[in-house]
């Protein structure tokens, strides 16, 4: 696991070159404190940063194969290297370290760009074949590791992180417009789009190459989960199967495990599943609030660690705190993610840290996976009511108006209820929506609340400046699909896994983990369980079956009932959190960074800064806004001293470890 960085070229490399690839190498020091490592060639520089989990003795990279002919920088871990491994020295391939990562140097010997689809687990690398003058660049099937790009006339630099293009000085910090609206639609930027002018990502699941003789960048898409055959069989059986196996496979590791345990039943499942199969001594995690509100989980996630035997360890997070490092911690995510429980991501990978616990394990995906979102499975059901029956004329109006209880009784929930009118108001919503949105648009992002806020309030909210850069901006892009839809319930679950959990659940995660110097590894994204559950979904639809049905059913006996009946509660953080922030630092909003910056009217930024934090949509526009105002101002601070191209760095100051 490490942070990686580099530049190819055309041209020779130069001194300015080096010392941009040296500067975001030290930027990503956080993401691997156990030591550096650099190849330099002519027309290409490669450097990382490690934090050593498997092999530490002599797992340092970059790797190479054996006439050095191949050289590889990854981040990541390739979970099942002890099974590759074997086949490659049955084929005269020799191994010089224990490295989990080896085996993508022989694979590409073998089987060329292929050498992909035989890796399972979770990784970003850049792979230097000198004979061909070419760079391979790669991304896991479920985009768990990142890759930052820029690309410029016969040159192309990258790195784990954006933070570290902008601190090199590769890029201005300049905003992306398509990509801000995006982000005041979702709450996130969606890949491969970032939200800085000039840079993207390589799309999860892509390959791209560059080759310097001639110059040729090619990319292509090299698996797609929607391709995953159909599957015929019980799935509670094949579903415990395929679990079992990955528990086994991610707890390989030769520093400690830990798991970040809730009330819930994602995080229990890892556990469960997790602590009959790890060798040694597996920790607990859980976070709680002052004062033990309702919403604190800590009881019933340390009841369950005493019924495993696990260590627990519980942080209780202040509001006081939060308020104080909020701002940092916004830096710390990348990109702009207005999602409150970033504070909590941190400090449990903070306290993993502290505890010596360098790998922990996390739940996210059980929920997209398996209809854990009533809004998700309201997706299927109305993309395909606006399929079949076309919202064309008075008449039928009558197949849209629903009445419904509140989905939960929490303050929000019953505010979202009550002011739906029981659900004829969204029922009239969702018919007007159908009646005037594009045939081929699915019913999916623009169904939510903040969506439709953002969408009605652009004009007040926008400047004239920002609506007319983002005219042909289509913020709806990303779920129009031509119809007819066949396998609709697929086509969503790609979406929220490629959208929602790609850029919060697991980019957050990612990036939290990391500032901490932490592994995280989510053993419900594994790609083989992600083709099974859409494997057997393709074979017999679930999504109009209870939530997450086949998950408890495939968990029976293993995690004991009273865990598994649990009511889902959502994540809910103590009301004073968006209360405390905004009364902090709402004040930034008026006449800040997006008001300068041209994207925000001025009398909108007055009233989102003096706001009332009331529950409705507008709330979360507030809070979203603010977000991006701190993320922005933390950009311009960390630019100060970024050096320009006449400033230089001394090699001398560059320490490089082990390679």
């Amino acid at each position: 696991m490490c942070g990686i960085a580099g530049i190819i070229s055309a041209t020779p490399i130069t001194r300015w070159n080096q010392e941009q690839l040296f500067r975001m190498n030290g930027a990503l020091t956080h993401r691997g404190p156990d030591g550096a490592g650099l190849y330099q060639g002519a027309h290409v520089a490669l450097a990382m940063r490690r934090l050593s989990i498997i092999d530490l003795s002599t797992g340092w990279q970059p790797l190479y194969n054996e006439d050095k002919t191949l050289s590889l920088i990854a981040n990541g871990e390739i979970y099942n290297f002890r099974e590759l491994r074997p086949e490659l020295e049955s084929r005269g391939h020799i191994f010089r370290t224990g490295s989990d990562c080896e085996v993508i140097l022989h694979l590409y010997e073998e089987y060329g760009l292929d050498c992909v689809q035989y890796l399972r687990g979770m990784f970003a690398f850049a792979l230097w074949d000198s004979r061909q003058q070419r760079l391979l660049l790669a991304r896991d099937r479920m985009g768990e590791k990142p890759l930052y790009l820029h690309v410029r006339n016969g040159s192309l630099v990258f790195a784990s992180e954006l933070k570290a293009l902008l601190q090199a000085g590769v890029v201005p910090f300049e905003l992306d417009p398509g990509a801000i609206l995006h982000y005041f639609h979702y709450q996130y930027v969606p890949e491969p789009m970032t939200p800085v002018q000039g840079v993207r990502k390589l799309p999860s699941a892509h390959i791209l190459t560059v080759s310097v003789d001639p110059w040729r960048i090619d990319e292509h898409q090299y698996w797609n989960m929607e391709d995953a055959p159909p599957i015929e069989g019980n799935p509670a059986e094949i579903l415990r199967a395929e679990l079992e196996t990955v528990s086994e496979l991610i707890v390989r590791s030769d520093v400690p495990i830990g798991v970040a345990l809730s009330g819930g039943l994602d995080s229990s499942a890892i556990a469960a599943l997790v602590a009959k199969r790890y060798p040694g001594t597996l920790s607990a995690f859980s976070i709680g609030y002052e004062g033990r509100p309702r919403t604190d989980e800590r009881a019933a996630a340390k009841a369950f660690a005493d019924e495993l035997k696990l260590p627990f360890h519980e942080i209780e997070l202040h509001t006081s705190d939060l308020v104080k490092t909020f701002p940092d911690i916004v830096g710390l995510v990348d990109d702009p993610i207005a999602d409150i429980s970033s504070y909590s991501y941190y400090r449990v990978m903070q306290a993993a840290r502290v505890a010596g616990v360098p790998v922990m394990l996390q739940g996210q995906g059980g929920d997209e996976l398996f209809w854990g979102y009533p809004w998700v499975r309201d997706a299927v059901s109305q993309s395909l009511r606006k399929q079949e029956i076309g919202a064309t004329g008075l008449s039928s109006l009558l197949h849209y108006i629903r009445l419904h209880p509140p989905l939960s009784r929490s303050p929000r929930g019953l505010y979202n209820w009550a002011t739906s009118f029981a659900g004829l108001r969204s029922s009239w919503q969702a018919w007007q929506r159908d009646l005037s949105s594009p045939r081929d648009r699915l019913v999916f992002g623009d169904d939510g609340p903040l969506f439709r806020a953002v969408k009605a309030s652009s004009e007040m909210l926008f400047t004239p400046e920002f609506r007319e850069k983002t005219v042909s901006t289509d913020v709806c892009g990303l779920f129009t699909m031509k119809q007819p839809w066949a396998q609709l319930d697929v086509s969503i679950t790609r979406l929220i896994c490629q959208t929602y959990l790609s850029e919060v659940g697991i980019a957050q995660g990612d990036r939290l983990s990391m500032a901490s110097s932490v592994e995280l590894r989510l053993p419900l994204v594994d790609y083989r369980l992600v083709e099974t559950v859409i494997g057997l979904r393709k074979a017999q639809p679930d999504h109009a079956l209870s939530p997450k049905i086949w998950f408890r059913t495939a968990l029976k006996g293993l995690v004991p009932d009273w865990v598994m009946n649990r009511p889902k509660r959502p994540f809910q953080p103590p009301r004073a959190w968006a209360a405390a922030l905004h009364t902090t630092y709402g004040g930034l909003i008026e006449n800040g960074f997006l008001v300068q910056a041209g994207v925000i009217e001025k009398s909108a930024a007055s009233k989102l800064a003096q706001a009332k934090l009331r529950l409705g949509a507008m709330h979360d526009v507030a809070f979203e806004t603010l977000v991006l105002e701190l993320w922005c101002r933390q950009q311009r601070d960390r630019l100060r001293d970024v050096p320009s191209t006449n400033q230089e760095l001394s090699m001398q100051e560059v320490k490089v470890g082990p390679c």
